[in-house]
């Protein structure tokens, strides 16, 4: 799917003729909807606030995961085209009963984000089967509304939203929208191995008062920083939540990468905190950009692994058609 342009309000698309309910002269009506949403590169902060609750904030990638989702309401429950997406189906079969349809239909999935390194995967596949259940029916819903879904699926990364949020993934609540950014450039570098986010989020972390105050201080500092387009601010408060992520469960790639991003002058780092990736962030404008690349990716090589180059959604716009170049693996 790299290089095509997929839009979540896309018109229906052509009825298959391998649809097998129409080959068995199943009644109908059937039709094809198509949905797409993008996914996030870690968290730009997550912690947990003085009133206990954990919450992240988002930085979204234009890199995604495609739903399409074939209608037949003579068939009995959502089939999903790989075993291990069935929450996707999931989330699919609740989507057609709050549209009040009844029968079923098939599910295909087609995602360019990996599993399991922090990206979001799970959620942009259950966000764009929301919405391509919506866009068979010529509709949409509500984000409120997509998180009421999810909500009865899996804990959520908020990329039901286009813009950066603070989210409560645990609650799968939006917390408060922080708005858009100039174009950002990520550097990715993988550690290696999978992480399953819902497990990770299961096991006991005890946060600190100070510290937790700490988060809530830097959650109104990177509020303060979005509105204001302040990209070193964002870059500084997301060095910082590695940093104090780090205590708890220690990233060997830290060091280097905040070594990287000092000697090419970059913004910050990013990590995944419940994910395999950490990342060096660049401004998409800057002069320097080519050379500040190349330097990061040569520190990342010398850690034995390949990086990959993300780049921040600039708004609602971002589905396909701002993805030229993303997702480069060099």
């Amino acid at each position: 799917m790299r290089g095509n342009t997929v839009d979540q309000r896309t018109a229906r698309l052509p009825v298959p003729t391998t649809w097998p309910a129409a080959a068995a002269g199943a009644p109908g009506p059937w039709a094809v909807g198509s949905g797409w949403a993008v996914g996030t590169f870690g968290e730009l902060l997550q912690g947990v606030l003085p009133d206990d609750r954990h919450f992240l904030v988002t930085l979204p990638i234009t890199t995604g995961s495609k739903a399409t989702f074939h209608y037949c309401d003579g068939a009995t429950g959502i089939t999903v085209d790989a075993a291990r997406k069935r929450k996707s189906a999931r989330v699919a079969a609740l989507a057609l009963e709050a549209l009040g349809h009844p029968g079923g239909g098939e599910l295909v999935l087609d995602s360019e984000l990996p599993e399991g390194k922090g990206l979001a995967s799970s959620s942009a596949d259950l966000v764009a089967s929301v919405r391509a259940v919506a866009d068979a029916f010529g509709t949409a819903f509500p984000t409120a509304t997509v998180e009421s879904l999810l909500r009865e699926v899996e804990p959520s990364d908020g990329v039901m939203h286009d813009e950066i949020v603070a989210f409560l993934h645990r609650e799968v609540r939006l917390h408060s929208r922080l708005g858009h950014l100039p174009r950002l450039v990520v550097v990715g570098y993988d550690e290696g191995g999978q992480v399953d986010t819902v497990t990770y989020n299961r096991r006991p972390a005890p946060v600190d008062a100070e510290t937790r105050a700490e988060y809530a201080a830097l959650l109104d500092r990177l509020t303060g920083a979005v509105a204001e387009e302040d990209l070193r601010t964002v870059g500084g408060v997301a060095t910082r939540s590695a940093e104090l992520h780090a205590r708890q469960r220690p990233r060997a790639a830290l060091a280097p990468l905040l070594e990287a991003c000092a000697e090419a002058d970059g913004l910050g780092v990013v990590v995944a905190h419940s994910g395999t990736v950490l990342g060096v962030l660049l401004a998409g404008d800057d002069p320097e950009l080519d050379r500040k690349t190349s330097h990061v990716q040569a520190r990342c090589a010398r850690l034995g692994g390949p990086s990959t180059i993300y780049h921040y959604a600039p708004g609602p716009s971002a589905r396909r058609d701002a993805t030229e170049g993303n997702g480069d693996v060099l």
